[in-house]
């Protein structure tokens, strides 16, 4: 991985340094790295049901910030909300089984996050992903709030939530971006008023797909703490 440096080179957002620096697995633990690609072997799945996310999300981790921007907007163009609705279910599912073969009590421990716990990394993973993808389909239908509040990153979920009650935040989630996803089709060029401080504001189809992006973030820190504790399932 080419490590990011200080230069020139223009960056996709204000918060280009933070975000990227989030998307490093090499700052997960001291397991070295843990590759979305190469931790499991269901991993490998993600190649092809999430290839647009993936994609984004490779030129995010390998510090490629024009590439990534363009890859963001034509990959989430005209077209392309009910794929990245497909490519979103799909990493849900992969969430949702890795949650359900976690031991007991591992969604106490450390999720990777700061000082959340996996239960809090999961919620917040399933909160922010429907959050994105509703505030892009009220954009996209023209009843974005003028009085929205400035959105807030590194929300965690209940730090107490169980493993049932984390799986229903997901499939949730997976309801909101469906409906949204209808909404976008059509608008996905359209600007979205939502301003985040660390990623500015982008097109709605493209905070769509953005919200898988940061899934896969998240994905890496999860699947780390499975490989560490589910040795046989990663071996």
């Amino acid at each position: 991985m080419t490590p990011l440096t200080r230069t020139t080179t223009p960056v996709p957002w204000p918060g280009w340094s933070r975000v990227r620096a989030a998307a490093d697995p090499h700052r997960i633990g001291s397991g070295g790295s843990c590759s979305i690609r190469f931790v499991t072997p269901s991993d490998e799945d993600l190649l092809v049901s999430a290839p647009d996310i993936v994609a984004v999300y490779d030129a995010l981790e390998e510090g490629r910030p024009i590439e990534l921007r363009r890859d963001l907007r034509r990959r989430a163009g005209p077209g392309s909300p009910l794929r990245t609705a497909d490519q979103l279910d799909a990493i849900a599912a992969a969430i949702a089984s890795l949650v359900r073969d976690l031991p007991d009590g591992v969604l106490r421990e450390p999720g990777g996050e700061a000082d959340w716990n996996v239960a809090q990394t999961v919620g917040h993973v399933a909160d922010s992903r429907a959050g994105l993808a509703l505030a892009a389909s009220l954009a996209a239908t023209g009843r974005f709030p003028a009085n929205a509040p400035a959105v807030v990153p590194g929300v965690p979920g209940a730090v107490d939530a169980s493993r049932d009650a984390v799986l229903r935040r997901l499939e949730t989630s997976r309801r909101v971006v469906t409906r949204a996803a209808r909404s976008i089709a059509g608008h996905e060029s359209d600007p979205c008023p939502l301003e985040h401080p660390l990623v500015g504001r982008l097109r709605c189809g493209e905070w769509l797909l953005f919200a898988g992006v940061h899934d896969l973030m998240h994905v890496a820190q999860l699947r780390a703490i499975a490989a560490a504790r589910l040795p046989e399932v990663t071996a």
